[in-house]
Parts: C-alpha cells; sequence; structure tokens
C-alpha cells in the first residue's frame, strides 16, 4: 500500500466510523466509550478481553459488530466440560465419497469464524483456554498432522463474569498477554436504562446492515499499520510500558512497593498500535501522545500483577496506571 493509498483510507475511515456507530446504536443503546474501544482494536486487529456483570449486553455488542461489519461469527459457551476439540474441530470416520470403506473426514470447529466470542472464557480448564493460543498468536489451528490457515480477519472477543469466581480457572498470563485490550462494562446511566427496558420490551427494532467486508476491514488495518509516528510518540509509549515494571531502576517507589510483575515488550507494541488506531479512526494521520494516554488503561490494566501489599492498601491496577500517566 503506497501513501497515497494509505492517505486515503484512513480519511475514509473517519466517515465509516460514524456509519458503523449509528449502526451499532440500533441494538446498543449508550456504552459509546465501550464501542469505541471494541472499534479500536478491531481496526488494530487485536483481541479484546470483556468484562462486566450479567445483563450488560456484552454478548449482544460483539454479535451486533459481527453483523455490522458483515464478517462471519462463532459463538463459543465456555464450560467446564469443554473439550478442545470442541474448539477447533476434530477428524471423524465417515463413509468414503467413493462409496467403498471408511475414511476420516476433518469437521471444522466454531474457531473457522472471522468474530470469535468466547463466552465466560474462564469457565474452562486451562487445557481448553489453550486451545486458543495458536490461533489468537499464529491465525491458524493445528490438528493432527495438519495445520489449517484461518480466515482473516480473525478476532477473539472473550467476555468474563467478575460475579460467581466458584468453579472458574483464572486465565494464565501468557493466554491474558494475548489479548490487545481489557475491556471492563459499568451499568448504564438511569437514562440509558429507561431507553434500554422501552426499546426492548416493545416493538422489534431494526437490525444493523452489513457496512464493511473482510477484504475493506484487512485494507485498513494494513493502512492504519502504515501510519507513521513521531519519535517522541514512540519513546512514551515505550517509557510508559516500562515504568510498569518494579525491576527497572526508573520504577518509582510506588511501583516496586505495588506491582509484583509489569507489562512486558507486547504492550509497547500494543499501546502504540492502539494508538495508531485510535488516531485513524478520528481520521488523524498521525497518532499523538494523548491517543497513548486515551488507550494506556485497556492496554495495561491486564498485564500488570499487583503485589499483596496494593491489595491490603486497596490499591487497583487502574489506580496505578493513572498514577503513572500522571
Amino acid at each position: 500500500m503506497n501513501s497515497e493509498q494509505m492517505v486515503q483510507k484512513i480519511t475514509e475511515l473517519k466517515t465509516v466510523k460514524q456509519d458503523l456507530l449509528a449502526e451499532i446504536r440500533k441494538s446498543i443503546i449508550g456504552q459509546d466509550a465501550v464501542v469505541e474501544k471494541v472499534l479500536t482494536g478491531l481496526f488494530a486487529n487485536g483481541h479484546m478481553l470483556i468484562e462486566g456483570v450479567p445483563g450488560l449486553a456484552k454478548t449482544l455488542l460483539i454479535s451486533t459488530i459481527a453483523r455490522a461489519l458483515d464478517l462471519s461469527f462463532g459463538r463459543i459457551q465456555f464450560t467446564p466440560d469443554l473439550m478442545p476439540s470442541d474448539i477447533t474441530g476434530s477428524d471423524i470416520l465417515v463413509s468414503a465419497s467413493g462409496g467403498e470403506g471408511r475414511e476420516f473426514k476433518y469437521i471444522k470447529g466454531p474457531i473457522f469464524a472471522n468474530v470469535i466470542l468466547a463466552d465466560e472464557i474462564n469457565r474452562t480448564p486451562p487445557k481448553t483456554q489453550a486451545a486458543l493460543l495458536q490461533a489468537m498468536q499464529e491465525y491458524q489451528v493445528s490438528s493432527g498432522n495438519v495445520t489449517r490457515p484461518l480466515d482473516l480477519p480473525f478476532i477473539v472477543m472473550a467476555t468474563q463474569n467478575p460475579i460467581e469466581q466458584e468453579g472458574t480457572y483464572p486465565l494464565p498470563e501468557a493466554q491474558l498477554d494475548r489479548f490487545m485490550l481489557y475491556i471492563d462494562i459499568d451499568y448504564p446511566s438511569h437514562e440509558e436504562e429507561l431507553q434500554i427496558v422501552k426499546s426492548t420490551t416493545g416493538a422489534p427494532t431494526d437490525l444493523p446492515r452489513p457496512l464493511l467486508s473482510a477484504t475493506s476491514i484487512i485494507e485498513y488495518q494494513t493502512a492504519i499499520r502504515n501510519l507513521p509516528l513521531s519519535q517522541h510518540v514512540l519513546e512514551f509509549a515505550v517509557r510508559l510500558a516500562r515504568s510498569t515494571r518494579p525491576a527497572n531502576p526508573e520504577a518509582s517507589p510506588q511501583i516496586q512497593k505495588w506491582v509484583s510483575w509489569g507489562a512486558g515488550p507486547r504492550a509497547s507494541q500494543y499501546l502504540v498500535l492502539a494508538a495508531k488506531a485510535r488516531a485513524a479512526l478520528d481520521g488523524r494521520l498521525s497518532p499523538a501522545e494523548e491517543d497513548v494516554r486515551a488507550v494506556a488503561e485497556p492496554v495495561l490494566s491486564h498485564r500488570v500483577l499487583i503485589s499483596f501489599a496494593a491489595e491490603a492498601e486497596g490499591i487497583k491496577v487502574k489506580d496505578i496506571v493513572r498514577q503513572l500517566l500522571e
């Protein structure tokens, strides 16, 4: 993609974003900040972990965005008895095509879709959670001796419930690190809840119409990656990620006291990519330091492991990230 094509795509993207928001609002009321974060992650080609109590439309949000983008959608309901083959697919014995004998045929699992909803991902054991690892990182699935590529774009949007933690399996750090953004969904405002109840208990509303194909989304993702980045913004993103590490000589006394493990190099990469996507969705051709600040909390929140001292003082990861930004 040359520079003229990149500029054209980024210029288009601001209008595309407004059209997408209009379609998504047909089904999702309020939560504009959450929707913008999801669109940022999607156009940055990053996976997302979405957390919120039941009934906040996490599943509806993901399926609505997939519909508005005209992408194939796969839902996996994670349960304690879910097996890896239930996600990736498996070989089954069927009658041979010629009618004589039997042969193995590979039946694809639900992971072969553009947008994957991994619903309540923390309710399944680590062995099954790990079935997503290769797909999320390498965009391919191995079964037996065969490796099969996944259709692009491929985005995993996982949800988890912050309550009812009995019988759950917290995600390993290696899996958490593969999610670009952690998005926390809060309760709607009073006015928004009135509108939600009114719209969902009356006549059915129009469904979002598909606006973008898989090919056009990949083109926008490519244009975003090609955006130029100034040296001071790059250095700010790297310094911010490094400042979360207690072993870093430049770490503040609070970080050394409150943090057990800081964010790794992937955090620096995702801070830059998410900042580029945020700038592009605004129609800007170069991300600024403010873009890095805006995406810092969803990029870093699930990558910083707080210490017992921080827990004892009631310090949350979000408090630490906000203090770093100040």
